[in-house]
């Protein structure tokens, strides 16, 4: 297992529904696995762009969200925190509607550096619709979702 402790999503879930853009764009962390992690995004009015289709900067968002969370799951939070440091997505195949999902597996876990590769398919189809590279920055400052009151 990668991860620092061993979570539940029942652990996560608070973190999703704080009012952010990740609770706006209704992503949802569905599995941890022992060496990955697995999210889902709507693919609706929220994640469309003008022609009606999936949103290539929603498609980010939701590689950026998996992949922050996995680093973030993988630190002391009272004493490190990660931050999206580049992203990279190569937009694949467009999709109208239905849900797609995001894999997150790490290609590096670093003292400084974690670097997660994300395939992002469509829930129905299986089909792969992007392909994504998150790198974040461990920093040495206490997570502020560590903190209970938040």
């Amino acid at each position: 297992m990668i991860w620092f402790k061993e979570y539940t999503i029942q652990e996560i879930v608070p973190f999703l529904k704080m009012k952010t853009a990740v609770a706006l764009m209704g992503i949802d962390i569905v599995e941890i696995g022992d060496d990955f992690l697995k999210a889902t995004m709507p693919v609706d009015e929220r994640t469309h762009q003008i022609q009606g289709i999936l949103h290539g900067g929603a498609t980010c968002l939701l590689v950026e969200t998996v992949g922050s969370f996995a680093s973030i799951m993988c630190l002391d939070l009272s004493k490190q925190s990660a931050l999206g440091s580049q992203i990279y997505v190569n937009h694949l195949r467009p999709i109208k509607s239905g849900d797609i999902v995001a894999t997150c597996k790490p290609v590096h876990i670093g003292r400084q550096k974690h670097v997660w590769d994300v395939l992002v398919n469509s829930q129905e189809t299986g089909k792969l619709i992007a392909k994504g590279e998150l790198t974040c920055a461990v920093i040495n400052e206490p997570a502020i979702i560590s903190n209970p009151k938040i």
